[in-house]
């Protein structure tokens, strides 16, 4: 089975405009509170309980059909994330396990989906890149409308934007989660660094 797949022309191009402008618009929306492999981006993160989904779509209503499409069942645990890039950003290569920060053993998640919801139209740079210990896997060019899915457990980062603009993209860590573990993880909070965001 391929550790990735990507999936082209994912949803209608009115929802992708719907979307950015619903992120771009959140009072949430500021420098990232990612950790230090996250260089020069912007954005928010949204942690929550499978069933707390309702609760993240009536908070965020732009997110909604991207969940519908993404969420994986067997999951429990979701870190959903905006991601903007601009001229000089980047993301040196990690493995995803952001809900380390509420359960300190989580393991990485089953999957990661990424949408591209806009990029720069000359796109130097920006590039996913994806990996498995040493062994290449993947070097993926975004295209606004793609959605790429990706095993939990890859290193991955992003090549230094070159090109002016932005390059947006919403990402999602699914995990799943014993009992035990999922009690340590918030049923629903935000993780944002700006000061008002009600």
């Amino acid at each position: 089975m391929a550790a990735h797949s990507e999936h082209p022309a994912a949803f209608a191009p009115g929802y992708l405009r719907q979307l950015e402008r619903g992120i771009r618009a959140s009072p949430c929306f500021t420098t990232n509170t990612l950790n230090r492999d996250f260089v020069g981006t912007k954005g928010f993160s949204v942690v929550f309980h499978g069933a707390a989904r309702a609760e993240v779509e009536r908070a965020f209503p732009f997110f909604a059909p991207y969940l519908a499409r993404a969420l994986r069942a067997d999951c429990n645990a979701f870190y959903l994330n905006p991601l903007l890039l601009e001229r000089g950003s980047r993301v040196d290569p990690h493995v995803d396990r952001s809900l380390r920060s509420y359960c300190k053993e989580v393991l990485p998640p089953l999957t990661v989906s990424v949408l591209y919801v806009s990029v720069p139209a000359e796109l130097a740079g920006g590039e996913l890149v994806l990996a498995r210990g040493k062994r290449h896997l993947a070097r993926i060019r975004p295209a606004a409308n793609l959605l790429v899915l990706f095993e939990g457990d890859l290193t991955h980062s992003i090549e230094p934007l070159q090109s002016a603009g932005a390059r947006l993209s919403l990402v999602c860590e699914q995990y799943h989660l014993e009992p035990d573990e999922l009690e340590l993880v918030p049923e629903f909070t935000i993780e944002t660094r700006a000061k008002r965001y009600d």
